[in-house]
């Protein structure tokens, strides 16, 4: 089952990242007394929101959270509210796509076979082919690895505006390849996340209507993670459109 794949409302189920330590974890309040029910298998742990208020995890057990269970409109209320700074911001400040353990696979491949719904034989040099993916922002069924982009959750840009801009290039390297959390990073459509752009939700949330709630626990969860600020039209924007997901609740751990 695709980490993408829709489950029955109110249930969250996940299995980690192979090879990396989960550092955010998504979850609802009835998950968290259902820890005996079924496990999902394979290296696809995270399923899609089914409707505004379906909470979905955001990586597995095996780390402690920074916090744990916090309602999302709470989560968002912890983000610090400060004016972005985009000066001196170029993409090439954040250096991606890397091979960080040396097996050949870059970030983006490493995301790709983590998120497979069938996966792709893997060739010399991690080269890849067939496969299937379902991209959670549109609910699109993907074969070609190369239709999709893997997506920073918190656009490099936004992130350089809410806190990167004092960073040292090592953190921002560690953030843009960030497979400590499942959901820092995730393959969509190339379709959505060139729509998305560097924007925050204030002006770009997932046409899927399944996608919001998951979406707004992700963005919040990665910002907590790195310790990004928001600006006041972002908060306004998360809060609003936070309402419909009153069961949705955000665990994370602080980047190393």
């Amino acid at each position: 089952m695709s980490r993408h794949q829709t489950q029955p409302a109110g249930v969250a189920l996940v299995t980690p990242r192979l090879g990396f330590l989960p550092a955010i974890l998504l979850t609802t309040a009835l998950a968290l007394t259902a820890c005996s029910a079924e496990t999902i298998g394979g290296d696809d742990p995270k399923p899609t929101a089914t409707a505004p208020g379906a909470t979905n995890p955001s990586g597995a057990p095996g780390g402690t959270p920074d916090e744990a269970g916090l309602p999302l409109a709470e989560a968002i209320g912890k983000i610090p509210v400060a004016e972005e700074k985009r000066t001196g911001y170029e993409r090439d400040s954040f250096k991606h796509w890397v091979d960080e353990d040396d097996d050949s696979c870059t970030t983006r491949a490493e995301v790709l076979l983590a998120e497979a719904v069938t996966a792709p034989e893997q060739g010399a040099r991690c080269s890849l082919s067939g496969g299937s993916w379902l991209s959670y922002y549109d609910e699109a069924e993907v074969t070609d690895a190369k239709k999709l982009d893997i997506d920073h959750m918190v656009p490099l840009a936004e992130a350089w505006d809410s806190g990167a801009h004092d960073w040292t290039p090592e953190r921002r390297e560690a953030y843009a390849n960030d497979l400590g959390s499942d959901r820092s990073l995730v393959a969509v459509t190339a379709k959505t996340n060139r729509s998305k752009a560097d924007r925050d939700p204030a002006q770009w949330v997932p046409p899927a209507e399944s996608a919001t709630c998951t979406y707004l626990v992700d963005w919040t969860a990665t910002k907590l993670r790195w310790v990004l600020t928001m600006d006041d039209t972002e908060k306004t924007a998360l809060l609003n459109l936070a309402e419909p997901c009153a069961d949705s609740v955000v665990e994370y751990e602080s980047a190393p």
